[in-house]
């Protein structure tokens, strides 16, 4: 079995472990390998280890590796989208995660109707208050979420991503992913028309277990299946 492969089978077990803790059915959390910098060969072994999603962050570096590997697998992108890549974007990726803002928003949907399609987006919320991260304020999501809903036909709204500070303890990021499902419940009781709050991509590789045991259903996962980056 290869390194990438053995890591897989561990963090499955990690997943489910943590699923069992918090009363979850491990099969409503998916895993995605996050592949920036890494070689196409070690993405194919994780394809072949049964990787249905993978992550990219940049909009170039997946188009190329699109092109080669094709769309066996589902591609996201979950890095910062500029508005002028949002005419690719929609070409390219199965979700986009990151729309954190009504300009943003607009033009993927302008972009969408203009290539016939309709794309699945999250809506990225900063949880931690960090300046160094981007995404829609709390208390400011409800109301982007609302206006894509009533005027961006060619929006999808699957539900909410963030990304937590980072601690040496991961237990400190709780309150983060407690914070991003306490926000789903409360649009979710809006009812708003045309808006699923089924997916919450929160939990990368220092603690995604914690994520898990407050609802991730995808955990974006990359040092932890293909090692340290080297680029």
């Amino acid at each position: 079995m290869s390194e990438v492969n053995e890591n897989i089978r561990r963090i499955r077990e990690r997943v489910a472990a943590a699923a069992a803790r918090a009363g979850r059915d491990p099969a409503g959390v998916r895993l995605m390998a996050v592949t920036k910098t890494v070689s196409d060969e070690r993405i194919r072994e994780a394809i072949g280890a049964g990787i249905e999603i993978i992550g990219e962050n940049y909009v170039q570096e997946a188009k190329r590796k699109i092109e080669l590997m094709g769309k066996s697998v589902e591609w996201h992108l979950i890095g910062h989208l500029q508005t002028n890549k949002a005419k690719v974007a929609v070409r390219l990726f199965d979700m986009i995660h990151s729309v954190n803002r009504l300009s943003l928003a607009e033009e993927i949907n302008r972009r969408a109707a203009a290539a016939g399609t309709v794309c699945k987006i999250l809506v990225e919320v900063n949880l931690g208050g960090e300046e160094s991260k981007s995404g829609a304020a709390p208390d400011e999501a409800p109301g982007l979420i609302r206006t894509i809903a009533a005027w961006m036909p060619n929006l999808a709204i699957q539900g909410l991503m963030t990304m937590a500070p980072w601690y040496d303890d991961p237990e400190k990021a709780r309150p983060c992913f407690a914070g991003l499902r306490a926000l789903r419940d409360r649009i979710l009781a809006e009812n708003i028309p045309n808006v699923s709050m089924g997916e919450l991509s929160m939990g990368m590789t220092d603690d995604f277990e914690v994520a898990v045991e407050e609802g991730a259903t995808l955990v974006r996962i990359g040092r932890a299946i293909f090692g340290e980056r080297h680029a």
